[in-house]
């Protein structure tokens, strides 16, 4: 969780509901073909408040007595937990424990006392923010020609003038390098560029399918059949080899 404005986005609509009569926004509801709606509500974190200082702290604390990069990947769940945009302020709260602190002195005392966060003196090297931004979440999800530049790797590259701020420094790439191709320089869109749908297709019992859309039908309002899709939807895509592991 960042502090700051963004969006709550959530397949439940009455949470929805009451997070739109708590901040006093506009709120959004759909539910159509869904199962409990879903809800959109402009949202903000804010540094005195109970609940969200801790809800940072603890995140921040996760991050700083993780003994593995190669075991994480950066995210606020986008949108709920703070923008994407945020990410630069996360990095820069990793990497600077003098700024860390800085902030910490601006949240309630109960969690400023018993935080962790205060007392964690460890900054992420530029290589470890490199591992969970880029290497460990292609690692972990099994994307062999990502997070990585040796031989065959798809050349995706972000490119960053060095400040001292790193959230200021992490905000504007210099360069971005799509498949081998500048797309951007110096804040200027060179060629719009759209990406590939990577996607898995699991191996299943098929003989089960039958009996789950019999139960699926008989328990809910949306037909078991209107879940299939097709690759005709995913555009320009890509599978994803599964790994199997046997269970004990």
């Amino acid at each position: 969780v960042l502090f700051g404005a963004t969006t709550s986005m959530t397949g439940d609509g009455p949470l929805g509901y009451y997070l739109h009569q708590i901040y006093g926004t506009k709120w959004y509801s759909g539910d159509t073909e869904l199962e409990s709606g879903c809800g959109i509500v402009p949202i903000e974190y804010k540094q005195k408040s109970l609940v969200h200082a801790w809800q940072w702290a603890v995140g921040l604390e996760w991050y700083l007595t993780a003994r593995d990069p190669w075991r994480i990947a950066l995210s606020t769940d986008h949108p709920n937990g703070g923008s994407f945009l945020a990410y630069p302020e996360i990095i820069r709260l990793l990497m600077d424990r003098a700024y860390r602190r800085e902030v910490v002195t601006g949240l309630p005392r109960v969690v400023r006392e018993q935080s962790l966060v205060r007392d964690l003196d460890r900054e992420y090297t530029l290589g470890e923010i490199c591992i969970l931004t880029r290497a460990a979440p292609a690692r972990i999800l099994g994307l062999a020609n990502k997070g990585h530049l040796g031989p065959g790797a798809d050349a995706d590259l972000a490119l960053y003038s060095p400040q001292a701020d790193r959230a200021a420094m992490f905000q504007l790439p210099r360069y971005v390098i799509k498949g081998g191709k500048v797309i951007v320089d110096d804040a200027q869109v060179l060629a719009p560029l759209a990406g590939k749908t990577l996607h898995v297709a699991p191996e299943f019992d098929a003989e089960r399918e039958p009996q789950i859309a019999d139960w699926f039908n008989r328990h809910y309002t949306i037909r078991f059949s209107n879940y299939a899709v097709g690759e005709q939807y995913l555009g320009a895509h890509e599978q994803v080899a599964c790994r199997h592991t046997p269970q004990d």
